[in-house]
């Protein structure tokens, strides 16, 4: 019986490797801040909330949630690296967010 047993779980791990080595890496995903008006974008305390803060054109940020607010219109939670630390800055209209497959 351990024979069989030790028969089943060399099969399970070789499946196992066999899967994870078999599947190709996930491409990650560059978002960077697109406001067509060329001002910098409001990040607020959440959708429709205060301004707290603006992010320039080209800055690169990561979504780290999407929602949409009463009007139906998407917004991002974003953050991204600032002085070598990464920060949650807050939410923006999704809109002016544009992203692509590095």
């Amino acid at each position: 019986m351990i024979k069989n047993w030790s028969h089943f779980l060399l099969a399970l791990a070789l499946s196992a490797s066999a899967i994870t080595v078999g599947l190709p890496a996930q491409a990650a995903q560059v978002c960077k801040v697109t406001d067509p008006t060329g001002t910098p974008l409001n990040v607020r305390s959440q959708p429709n909330g205060r301004v707290i803060n603006s992010l320039k054109n080209g800055r690169e940020v990561t979504i780290e949630a999407i929602t949409n607010d009463s009007k139906g219109r998407a917004w991002a939670k974003v953050g991204g690296y600032d002085k070598g630390k990464y920060r949650a800055w807050g939410w923006v209209l999704r809109e002016f967010i544009s992203c692509y497959e590095s």
